[in-house]
C-alpha cells in the first residue's frame, strides 16, 4: 500500500482570501515503511507573505519569485502523489489550498476520503493532550531538532515517523485487545469446573439396623460384629 505523508506551507491562513501555497514537501511511504523518496518544491505564489507566514516558514517573496508558478508544476506533483492515499495533519487545511490551487489549474481534484488526517487520530487516540506535530514528535521521541522553521518536506518528514508510530500503536492495540479477549475466553472454557457437593447424612435408619441385626443371625461369626455403626469404629483391636 502506498501512502504520501504531506505537508505545505501557504502566504496566509484563507485561500478564499486569495492566499496561494509557497511549498509542498511529499514523503512516500510504501507498506508502512519510509522509503527515501522524496517530492519537494518551492512555488512563486504571485503575492506577498502574511508577516505571520513569513515569520513560520523563512520564506519570502522575493525568495519565491524565481519558481515555478502552482499550474507549472501542478503535473509534476499529481503524477507523484499519483491516486495514492495522502497522510495530513489538519488536513482540511493543506486539502482546502491544494483543491483551489487545482481547480485554477484545471486539473483533477483531491479527494478527502483519500486522506488520513493524524490530527484526528492523535485526538481519538490521546483524548485531552497535545495533537500538535511537535507534541507527538516528543510523545513518540522523533528528533525534530531540525525543525527551527516551518518547511514543508521537513514536516512531511516528520509526520511520517509519527505517523508509523502512531499506526504501530495502533495495531498493537488492536492485536493485544484481540489476544486479551482470546485468553480470557480460553481462560474461562479451560478453567477447572470445582462443583460443590451438599454433604450429606448417610447415617442408617433404625429399620435399616434392625434389618441388618437380623441378616447378621443368619451368618456365623460374621465380620460386621467387630464394628459399630457409628462412623465404623473399630471394635477390635486385633483387626
Amino acid at each position: 500500500m502506498r501512502e504520501i505523508s504531506l505537508d505545505t506551507e501557504t502566504t496566509g491562513l484563507s485561500f478564499a482570501n486569495g492566499d496561494r501555497i509557497t511549498e509542498i514537501g511529499c514523503v512516500e511511504i510504501v507498506d508502512k515503511k519510509i522509503t527515501g523518496r522524496e517530492f519537494h518544491l518551492y512555488i512563486n505564489p504571485e503575492r506577498e507573505l502574511s508577516a505571520q507566514a513569513s515569520e513560520i516558514s523563512g520564506l519570502t517573496y522575493d525568495f519565491l519569485r524565481n519558481y515555478k508558478k502552482f499550474d507549472e508544476i501542478a503535473d509534476e506533483f499529481l503524477d507523484f502523489v499519483n491516486d495514492s492515499r495522502l497522510v495530513i495533519h489538519n488536513a482540511p487545511f493543506d486539502i482546502g489550498f491544494l483543491n483551489f490551487e487545482l481547480q485554477r489549474a484545471g486539473k483533477k481534484l483531491i479527494e478527502p476520503r483519500n486522506v488520513v488526517d493524524t490530527l484526528v487520530m492523535a485526538k481519538e487516540k490521546f483524548p485531552g493532550s497535545p495533537a500538535t506535530l511537535d507534541a507527538l514528535c516528543r510523545r513518540f521521541s522523533v528528533d525534530a531538532s531540525a525543525r527551527t522553521k516551518h518547511g514543508a518536506l521537513i514536516d512531511a518528514d516528520l509526520l511520517a515517523k509519527v505517523y508509523l508510530h502512531m499506526s504501530v500503536e495502533m495495531l498493537q492495540r488492536n492485536l493485544f485487545g484481540e489476544l486479551t479477549g482470546m485468553v480470557e475466553t480460553v481462560a474461562e472454557v479451560a478453567a477447572p469446573r470445582v462443583q460443590v457437593f451438599v454433604q450429606r447424612d448417610f447415617s442408617p435408619t433404625q429399620d435399616e439396623k434392625d434389618l441388618h441385626t437380623e441378616f447378621l443371625k443368619k451368618i456365623k461369626n460374621p465380620i460386621w460384629d467387630r464394628f459399630t455403626f457409628s462412623g465404623f469404629e473399630q471394635n477390635e483391636k486385633s483387626y
